[in-house]
């Protein structure tokens, strides 16, 4: 099987900007905490994602997103496997997307550490 193709959050931008799907498989409780602010996304938590996986079209280009990218690089390898050839794993998920400062619903505080290097554009 061919490796998951990985994209940053810029590069993840600017492809829903383009007509992308972002499909966030973090669970509902983190969801509600903080979400992507963005218009075209899907919420199919991993928990329910065998189940609902149909619900992501096979024409358009998809960005599956979580916390961190792990989970999310399981459900692109579960799409690879169901024959979608369009989608990518956002590389550091919300985590960077945040950092980054795109844009959010809700308080995303918690997951950004800013005593951290990597908070730093310039390190990491």
């Amino acid at each position: 099987m061919e490796r998951a193709k990985e994209i940053c959050p810029t590069t993840s931008m600017g492809k829903l900007k383009e007509g992308a799907i972002l499909v966030d498989v973090r669970e509902l409780k983190e969801i509600n905490e903080v979400a992507f602010g963005v218009v075209n996304q899907l919420i199919i938590p991993l928990s329910e994602f065998e189940e609902r996986y149909q619900e992501i079209p096979k024409d358009k280009e998809v960005i599956i997103a979580c916390l961190g990218g792990s989970r999310s690089l399981k459900a692109v390898y579960y799409l690879m496997n169901h024959g979608y050839k369009t989608v990518y794993n956002m590389r550091e998920g919300m985590e960077k997307w945040a950092r980054k400062g795109f844009p959010i619903q809700g308080d995303a505080s918690h997951i950004i550490d800013t005593s951290s290097c990597c908070s730093n554009d310039g390190c990491c």
